[in-house]
């Protein structure tokens, strides 16, 4: 395989105009309500009505912090299987320098840029991050549609003062603080049904973003 390239998309102040179709800005945590999706259909009949959207909402911290040049996450809102994108429910969620020349178990320094290698989004239900305390953060978007392209994403830009809500179906990877630690509230569908891309794998590419405007 050719060299993996870079493909750096468009930073956006996040505001619930620029959010449209992806989510919405949060101002209150618990105020919030999670979207759940009536479980598909397998064949011609019909799920019955008020039934296969009864396994509710989960809630729990969602935790970062930034080792050498890899930023790591923990999702504590759902129950983890080890499965091939994470370990013991640890993430890797992004890199600050390109992933071919990494730092490990450096002083931590301020993330100009990050390289993103792996996106998801849930089917089964929407996703809440919220600050517990104020810090610049990014999350990385692209629409709903499994024929999803590198370019079709976007990062949006946040100011650490409002959460985020994410539809379902909407493809994402977290949240992405610059701060070395930062800790979100976090709620989503409990089922935590999960499509996945490689960037790498899959397109060669990595995807990577700006940190300020």
């Amino acid at each position: 395989m050719s060299r993996v390239q870079t493909l750096e998309i468009p930073l956006i102040e996040a505001t619930n105009e620029s959010l449209e179709g992806y989510g919405y800005l949060v101002d209150c945590y618990e105020n919030s309500d999670i979207e759940i999706v009536t479980w598909p259909k397998q064949g011609w009949r019909e799920i019955d009505q008020g039934t296969g959207n009864e396994g509710g909402a989960t809630e729990g911290s969602f935790n970062t912090w930034w080792d050498g040049s890899t930023l790591h996450g923990e999702n504590n809102a759902v129950q983890h299987n080890n499965c091939e994108y994470e370990e013991d429910g640890k993430y890797v969620l992004a890199y600050s320098s390109h992933p071919d020349k990494l730092v490990v178990n450096n002083n931590y320094v301020p993330a100009k840029k990050m390289y993103l290698w792996h996106v998801n989004y849930h089917p089964d239900g929407g996703q809440l991050f919220f600050p517990t305390q104020p810090g610049v953060f990014i999350s990385p978007l692209a629409l709903p549609g499994d024929d999803i392209k590198p370019e079709d994403f976007k990062a949006f830009y946040f100011n650490g003062t409002k959460g985020l809500y994410i539809h379902p179906n909407v493809w994402h990877e977290g949240v992405f603080p610059v701060a070395e630690k930062s800790s979100f509230m976090g709620r989503q569908g409990k089922v935590h049904a999960r499509v996945s891309i490689d960037l790498k794998k899959e397109f060669n590419k990595y995807l990577c973003f700006r940190t300020n405007i």
